[in-house]
């Protein structure tokens, strides 16, 4: 340790040994602050945008983003949802058959796209479709200065640009969600029945005398909780895609629309676990 010619410590060498010494747990206050900022910050955006719904002339834009995101995703949530389906009749087949229980085939199926798969892989199917291109139109429309021309013509953007979509998503979500789950069920009614000759009755039958309304409304909840996330993600990371540290520009873009998709993906799973363990 330093010490000066009186014999006290260097006060420059203890300055640094407590900066070193705080110097995580700066960098880690930061990082909490600046989360809690852009949580605290998301969450108004979407408080601001849905009270923007309510609004005269709405409906017409909020059809359109219907069509945009919910109409336009349908044949993609088919194909994953039939193909899902198919799967697990598959390996539920090979699994109960070990144990003489395949009649349960139909339950296995039905209760895990009902509960879990339906939801999840709905939404980030969306958010892979619909959820980037959202962002880069409305990031392109922020670079290009659209967003700043509609304040100036005394058009709130939040009401004519994010409003629709975000209502849009909620609508969209469960009836998607919905969609899933039936063609998945009959993925797997083609795979167990069809091709590994289940009994047709019975698959049915314990799909009937098993899947509850509970477990309908869990997954539809679900939706409407990923719907949220993913609107408002998407739609903010483009809005604010001119405020990014890290680029400008066309780049900036780019990285919003990652981000959007990226956050999405990472915030469903993690919100699906959370609603989960609250409706069990």
């Amino acid at each position: 340790m330093a010490y000066t010619v009186t014999g006290q410590k260097h006060p420059d060498n203890e300055a640094e040994r407590l900066d070193m010494l705080l110097r995580p747990f700066s960098i880690i206050g930061s990082v909490v602050i600046g989360w809690v900022n852009k949580l605290g910050s998301a969450t108004l955006f979407l408080f601001l945008s849905l009270l923007k719904t309510f609004r005269p002339k709405q409906l017409s834009k909020i059809i359109h983003q219907l069509y945009y995101i919910g109409a336009r995703s349908t044949t993609i949530i088919m194909l994953v949802s039939l193909f899902t389906g198919m799967v697990l009749g598959l390996q539920s087949h090979h699994a109960l058959i070990q144990f003489g229980a395949q009649g349960a085939v139909g339950t296995l199926v039905a209760l895990s796209l009902i509960r879990e798969l339906g939801p999840v892989l709905t939404a980030i199917m969306i958010t892979a479709r619909a959820g980037s291109a959202i962002s880069a139109e409305i990031g392109i429309q922020r670079i290009s200065e659209q967003i700043d021309a509609l304040h100036t013509m005394r058009i709130d953007p939040l009401r004519y640009l994010i409003s629709p979509k975000i209502t849009a998503a909620i609508i969209s979500f469960p009836i998607l969600t919905t969609l899933f789950n039936l063609i998945g069920i009959g993925g797997g009614y083609i795979s167990g029945v069809l091709l590994l000759g289940l009994n047709k009755g019975t698959y049915f039958h314990s799909i009937q005398a098993n899947v509850q309304m509970k477990d309908i409304s869990d997954g539809l909840i679900k939706s409407l909780v990923f719907a949220i996330i993913v609107a408002t993600v998407c739609c903010y990371q483009g809005y604010y895609a001119h405020l990014r540290k890290d680029s400008r520009g066309a780049k900036a873009v780019g990285l919003a629309t990652t981000s959007a998709v990226v956050i999405s993906c990472v915030l469903i799973l993690v919100s699906d676990y959370i609603v989960t363990s609250l409706l069990i």
